[in-house]
């Protein structure tokens, strides 16, 4: 009778209520806390430029310091400074680097004092003029919120991670109203896998905080657009801009690094750097006032082409310069915004001289394609880009200049802004990811069909002389009841020699002792045909076994096959075979073909 095959599509996921649960919270708490940094920032801003206790929104651009506004800055470089030293130092840095590192090097667990050094941190750094976005701070404070929740539950590290993802993919929904594309953050960037227990409660408290976004901040897209469809012949453009984005992505994010070195050779304690880096920012600050904070309003006339090409020029490079000035001395704030900035601007600086379309999608094409090739998130880019705008006219070449930007940033670069700074502390991260081979293939299409077997009455001395002698061919090997072919046990060369030597525990070393006699009554780990490799290779690992014997059914325990290492390496030759062996399945004849070769 055929076997019932228990394979399925995806593993058991008997958890998979509990972590969606647990999600809606996540993505509740997620939103708030979005919310609050929203405000802190606002608060910080009108408290630093204004000197105003308000929550409401006022450009940095509209103070009246004149130039005392360039010691602004330095003031909440020298605070975060501080909070970094004697508060946490994991709040420095633009966050999603650090979210990468706790979810891959630290079981996704995160102290309660980054949830709230952190927004607290990133407020008054960006409220002093700091030209950072909110989004990589809330990636890392919602991060926070949902490690926190998953420490004080029974969870595993990998379900940890998944609340982890959760609360920071939340916290970008809040912030800039873009589930799907926080989502396909995650997928892209955060999770480093595609299971239904990672992928469930990110889907879930995405939504959560999508729904309440409208409740705490206003609802509606940030930046709403509505561009003309371009024609066929703008493709060559798209494949322009992708190229141009590419590279911008290329100077950036080297630039930051060279910066970032430079601070490492100055002869003062890191806590110094965040104020010199507030130095450059007030000095960009004075001779362009819309390249302090956040920047929302800038990208906004950037977008609809408000703003003349000379003071486009102006401000991109003022918001270039102290923007990887400021992130290169280690203070808290966002890439993400800055990214859009300079994104947009070279759009719209270059938008009129593009043939095949009108000069208006240009500012969000390349904003979304910087984005793409800094992140290496084509998909997640493209969709942001809609789900910012509502204009699914620029879908289309959004996705042909993400694309290419992406394609030549892998090309030309190593690692990414995210990567690299993981890198320089020591961890590599492959970013490639695909089906385990172990995980596509079953015990029985690699195991050893036509296993040696030992009988349960054999001799044990027999069986030493011909098993485990000069001319053994393995160290281990199942034994079978005669009669009806079911395990007994697994023999192996050390426990064969020891007790030949010694004689049974019971009975006088003269007495001859049979191999059944070395066996409880306690079956030994064994593998079921159907099995993945994966789930038989973590039962090997984990009890240090070379070889397991593969029976039919738990039931009759009948041996059908032997499992050991060398049959688990079969999977991954053939996935060699799949990516690098190259071959020809069939040569096309233009003239004088034979019929066989006719399709």
């Amino acid at each position: 009778m055929r076997n019932h095959d228990t394979r399925r599509d995806f593993d058991g996921q008997s958890r998979l209520l509990l972590l969606a649960g647990i999600a809606v919270i996540v993505g509740a708490l997620s939103t708030v806390t979005a919310d609050l940094l929203l405000h802190a920032i606002r608060f910080f801003t009108n408290l630093f430029f204004f000197q105003t206790l308000s929550t409401a929104f006022t450009s940095p651009a509209r103070h009246g310091l004149g130039a005392a506004v360039i010691v602004v800055p330095v003031l909440g470089g020298l605070v975060v400074g501080l909070i970094a030293r004697y508060g946490s130092e994991a709040i420095r840095g633009h966050g999603i680097p650090e979210a990468i590192e706790a979810i891959l090097f630290k079981k996704s667990t995160m102290s309660p004092k980054v949830a709230v050094l952190k927004p607290l941190a990133s407020g008054i750094a960006i409220g002093s003029g700091g030209p950072f976005g909110a989004e990589g701070p809330i990636i890392m404070t919602g991060g926070a919120v949902g490690s926190l929740i998953g420490q004080h539950v029974h969870l595993t590290a990998a379900e940890r991670k998944a609340l982890l993802v959760a609360g920071a993919t939340a916290g970008m929904t809040a912030v800039f109203g873009t589930p799907i594309a926080a989502v396909l953050l995650a997928v892209e960037l955060l999770l480093f896998e595609l299971r239904p227990r990672s992928l469930a409660p990110v889907a879930v408290a995405c939504a959560v905080a999508g729904f309440l976004r409208p409740l705490l901040i206003e609802a509606g897209p940030l930046f709403p657009l509505q561009t003309q469809a371009l024609p066929p012949s703008a493709l060559l453009s798209c494949l322009i801009a992708g190229v141009l984005c590419g590279m911008l992505a290329w100077l950036l994010s080297n630039a930051l690094y060279k910066v970032e070195d430079g601070f490492h050779k100055l002869p003062v304690h890191w806590m110094w750097w965040p104020a010199i880096g507030g130095l450059a920012v007030g000095i960009g600050g004075y001779l362009q006032p819309r390249a302090l904070g956040v920047g929302y309003d800038v990208i906004a006339d950037l977008l609809n082409n408000h703003l003349a090409a000379t003071a486009i020029a102006s401000l991109l490079l003022v918001k270039a310069v102290i923007w990887l000035l400021a992130l290169g001395s280690g203070t808290s704030g966002g890439v993400l915004a800055p990214l859009l900035m300079l994104g947009a601007g070279l759009g719209a600086l270059l938008g009129p001289y593009l043939p095949g379309g009108e000069p208006a999608v240009w500012p969000l094409v390349f904003m979304a394609a910087t984005l793409g090739g800094m992140m290496r998130a084509p998909v997640m880019a493209v969709v942001f880009a809609f789900e910012l705008t509502h204009d699914a006219n620029a879908l289309l070449p959004v996705l042909a200049a993400a694309t290419v930007a992406y394609g030549f940033t892998v090309l030309t670069m190593d690692r990414s802004i995210l990567t690299e700074k993981i890198a320089r502390r020591g961890h590599h991260i492959y970013r490639e990811y695909g089906i385990d081979p172990l995980e596509r293939h079953s015990v029985a299409e690699v195991m050893s069909h036509s296993p040696d077997t030992i009988a349960a009455d054999a001799l044990l001395t027999d069986v030493v002389r011909t098993h485990f002698g000069p001319d053994g061919r393995h160290r281990a090997y199942p034994v079978v009841d005669g009669a009806t072919g079911a395990l007994v046990g697994m023999l192996d060369h050390t426990t064969a020699q020891a007790t030949a030597r010694t004689g049974a525990a019971s009975r006088p070393a003269t007495v001859p002792v049979r191999v059944a006699e070395l066996f409880g009554v306690n079956l030994p780990l064994v593998a079921l045909p159907g099995e993945t490799c994966r789930a038989v290779a973590t039962r090997m690992a984990l009890h240090g076994a070379g070889r397991l014997p593969v029976v039919a059914d738990m039931q009759s325990r009948r041996v059908v096959g032997i499992l050991s290492n060398s049959d688990l390496v079969k999977p991954a030759l053939g996935l060699h075979l799949e990516e690098l062996e190259r071959e020809t399945m069939r040569r096309v004849r233009f003239f004088g073909a034979r019929r066989a070769d006719v399709g």
